[in-house]
């Protein structure tokens, strides 16, 4: 495949495993074209146009000829200076790496992480909170992540896969979108009762198993494993953390347990004081499910793929 391909592969994904419909998500994408014509022409050279076609800031190429050919991805959740350091001492020993994928994003996509958070609030909408009051919410936390994400060195990973002339992507949302849609369908399917019982299904999940292993494995953090699960919401998708304001209009639309990858202590205790059970399934585990579901599809291509970085490889189909 060329790298071209492989990363409009990886947006079709997200379109089609996102939250929303496809109706909503090509609305955004014609709101943003609309966005790009009103500029000024001195203004039109600072967007990235790649928001035109595609609706995750956070998913990007950031560096290398789009035409290349790509046989052969190292791929991890976090692929840092470190990490490429090590895909060019693999290359010194024979190793033939034509692509770097990171999970997290990088670069101009770290940059714009905020930008895609928009997506919580058609999530909370599903789930029953009015979209004025999800867009109230999500706003002031919105800004939060855009100021917290400036002072950054962005492009310090990018700088070196230029300098050691590797191509490089990053895919965050399509694959959290894949995990959000697999864990979604998985409890829709089994029902379950109990909090323990939302652990347990998760236990039979290798990636989790694995975590499990080391420590690292679906823990409940919130509640107790007796405790009626009653609604669940899986989130894992959306950027990064929302507001911890949402959690009083998650239990008044009738959330019982929140499945989440992490969960910072502010939210904890907004979680606690609104008596929602909270089950954090493991950060990394939890990425490293929805990158796997991604990069089945694309190994179906003949791309072979090498697992590092947190990265807990498990092959489907």
């Amino acid at each position: 495949m060329r790298l071209i391909d492989i990363y409009q592969k990886c947006v079709h994904l997200g379109k089609e495993y996102d939250p929303r419909s496809v109706v909503e998500v090509e609305k955004i994408l014609t709101r943003t074209v609309q966005q790009y014509e009103e500029l000024k022409e001195k203004d039109k050279q600072y967007f990235d146009v790649e928001r035109l076609t595609n609706p995750y800031a956070d998913t990007r190429i950031l560096n290398g000829d789009p035409e290349v050919k790509v046989s052969k991805i190292m791929v991890g959740i976090d692929m840092e200076v470190p990490e490429l350091l090590l895909a060019d001492r693999l290359r010194e020993k024979g190793e033939k790496i034509d692509l770097i994928l990171s999970h997290h994003p990088e670069g101009k996509a770290l940059v714009a992480l905020h930008r895609v958070m928009s997506l919580q609030e058609d999530v909370l909408a599903q789930l029953g909170v009015p979209i004025n009051v999800a867009e109230g919410i999500l706003a002031s936390r919105i800004s939060e992540v855009e100021r917290g994400l400036m002072p950054l060195n962005h492009n310090r990973a990018v700088d070196a896969a230029r300098l050691l002339n590797f191509p490089f992507m990053c895919v965050h949302t399509p694959a959290d979108n894949m995990v959000n849609t697999y864990l979604d369908n998985l409890f829709l399917e089994k029902k379950p009762e109990t909090v323990e019982d939302v652990v347990n299904l998760l236990l039979e999940i290798p990636e989790y198993q694995e975590a499990k292993k080391i420590g690292a494995g679906p823990k409940v953090f919130l509640g107790q494993e007796k405790n009626r699960a009653g609604r669940i919401f899986v989130d894992m998708t959306g950027g990064t953390s929302g507001s911890e304001d949402a959690f009083a209009k998650l239990a008044i639309a009738g959330v019982g347990t929140i499945v989440g990858m992490h969960m910072g202590e502010k939210h904890r205790k907004e979680a606690e004081k609104n008596h929602i059970n909270v089950i954090i399934a493991g950060h990394m585990a939890s990425d490293s499910l929805g990158v796997n579901l991604l990069l089945d599809q694309i190994a179906k291509e003949g791309i072979e793929v090498i697992p590092c970085s947190g990265l807990i490889r498990v092959k489907r189909n």
